[in-house]
């Protein structure tokens, strides 16, 4: 697999249980004081027992100085893009700097209807989240003359103003695993976020998916290596081996070692569940395959 030139960084990612909400900000904070780069938390707006990913990264924001903030990934059908846009932008002013921003098409979309939400099929989800991408940079180009002007399918803008800019060039990092998203997220996007469970043919097939998305950057004139690429690896820890990222803490198998996967020379950022007191509390990791952030 390609070497994309990346520094290998850790993090976590956190789930964000509404129960269990003291110690979903405890790790994150324990995440933050431990040296950890990042701090990530998924985003499902129909989900009642997890809170609110915005809420939550700027709560987090508000009580850590360093570490740097994602949603993992945001979902874009429940949320207007200018909205979007200037959330991330003033959270990324009020932390210093320290807010990527990760996007999905979306998923579930009988709860996303339910909530209101329209019901998209992949290759209309796709084309919405390309035209939310020219929404949002636009939004963010508060340099520029004039009001946004995006005519799409999915999105009109007429007119709105710009700004404000996020403080840092924050990245949009994009949730990818088919052709056309791949290939989106080469030519439009700044990362690719993926999770093991989900790719086709596990972590051999990491090498043609980052292909795919080197194939887009080209075809649209980018380097290839700017775009940084992310894996969430779920795990647990259990009494003795059972496989990837299945054993016990510590002394356990050589995969629970901070090590990189086999075609992800990465960053990992390891996920610790809010149920941690448990001695069968799930564990993660979240790894960047070269895509050091």
């Amino acid at each position: 697999m390609t070497d994309y030139g990346r520094d290998l960084l850790f993090g976590t990612f956190v789930t964000p249980t509404a129960a269990q909400a003291d110690a979903v900000v405890a790790l994150a904070r324990l995440a933050a004081r431990s040296g950890l780069d990042l701090v990530t938390f998924q985003d499902h707006p129909y989900q009642p027992r997890f809170l609110d990913a915005w809420t939550l990264l700027s709560w987090v924001a508000a009580r850590t100085e360093r570490v740097r903030l994602a949603p993992n990934v945001l979902n874009l059908p429940l949320r207007q893009p200018t909205v979007i846009a200037r959330s991330a932008a003033s959270l990324d002013i009020l932390s210093g700097g320290r807010v990527e921003l990760g996007l999905g098409a979306g998923a579930f979309w009988d709860a996303i209807e339910a909530s209101g939400g329209r019901r998209l099929r992949p290759g209309q989800a796709v084309g919405a989240l390309e035209e939310a991408i020219a929404v949002i940079r636009e939004v963010w180009a508060s340099d520029r003359p004039g009001g946004v002007r995006v005519r799409g399918e999915w999105y009109t803008v007429d007119g709105a103003q710009r700004g404000p800019a996020p403080l840092h060039s924050s990245g949009i990092w994009l949730g990818a695993y088919t052709p056309r998203m791949l290939a989106l997220t080469g030519r439009a996007a700044d990362g690719w976020i993926a999770s093991l469970g989900f790719l086709p043919g596990g972590p051999a097939g990491l090498a043609a998916l980052n292909a795919r998305i080197d194939d887009g950057a080209a075809e649209a004139g980018r380097d290839p290596g700017s775009i940084r690429r992310l894996l969430n690896v779920g795990g647990a820890f259990t009494p003795s081996a059972e496989g990837l990222l299945r054993g016990p803490p510590g002394r356990g198998p050589p995969a629970l070692s901070p090590r990189p996967i086999k075609g992800a020379e990465c960053r990992r950022i390891y996920r610790v569940d809010p149920l941690y007191r448990r001695h069968s509390a799930d564990s993660a990791i979240l790894g960047a395959a070269n895509g050091a952030v």
